[in-house]
């Protein structure tokens, strides 16, 4: 079951404010599981972005905001594999380019990749540490099994340079981070200061 929008904000808080006082939320019914579980086997394998986060409104966030499928122009396929790597592990983007990223698990284990910033993904790596039952469903990560594939579509509509990573606890610290540099519109004022 996927977690609400105010609740998915709530594990936010909490997890990014871990000396806050806690009292207030122990009587939240909080049934989020993730990384493994039956809800993300082979027939969740295509993906986020399904589910009752169908119903939401995108959501924007620093490195941009879930993509229309019929926006795609290009496909990128990333490898991941028991070696906590991802092949490739630099990208290349334009702002305003809506790109599909094709995660195939060519590995033995789950793996994931989630889109961020290093600090969110730092943060969201420490949470799973902590609740590596935790589940959510968001349009800038997909779990994938061993032997399947999974997808994100996203629309880069910020410059930057941002991260994706496998955040099961031990990936991620094993290294398994990529990178994705977004340049700046073609024509744009950020494009020439750069």
């Amino acid at each position: 079951m996927a977690i609400t929008t105010e609740r998915r904000r709530l594990a936010w808080l909490v997890a990014l404010a871990p000396l806050a006082p806690l009292t207030s939320l122990g009587a939240w019914p909080l049934s989020a599981r993730a990384h493994g579980s039956a809800h993300h086997g082979a027939g969740h394998g295509s993906g986020h972005g399904g589910h009752a986060a169908a119903a939401l409104p995108p959501e924007q966030k620093p490195w941009g905001i879930a993509g229309d499928p019929r926006r795609v122009r290009r496909t990128i396929e990333i490898r991941m594999t028991d070696d906590m790597r991802f092949t490739p592990d630099r990208l290349t983007v334009r702002e305003g380019e809506t790109v599909r990223l094709r995660a195939v698990n060519r590995g033995r284990v789950m793996h994931e990749i989630v889109i961020g910033t290093p600090e969110e993904l730092a943060a969201h790596a420490e949470l799973m540490k902590r609740h590596p039952d935790m589940e959510h469903d968001e349009p800038y990560m997909a779990h994938v099994p061993p032997g399947q594939r999974g997808e994100i579509v996203w629309h880069f509509n910020r410059a930057g340079d941002f991260q994706f990573a496998c955040l099961i606890p031990g990936h991620f610290e094993a290294g398994m981070v990529g990178h994705i540099r977004v340049e700046p519109a073609a024509g744009t004022d950020k494009e020439t200061t750069r």
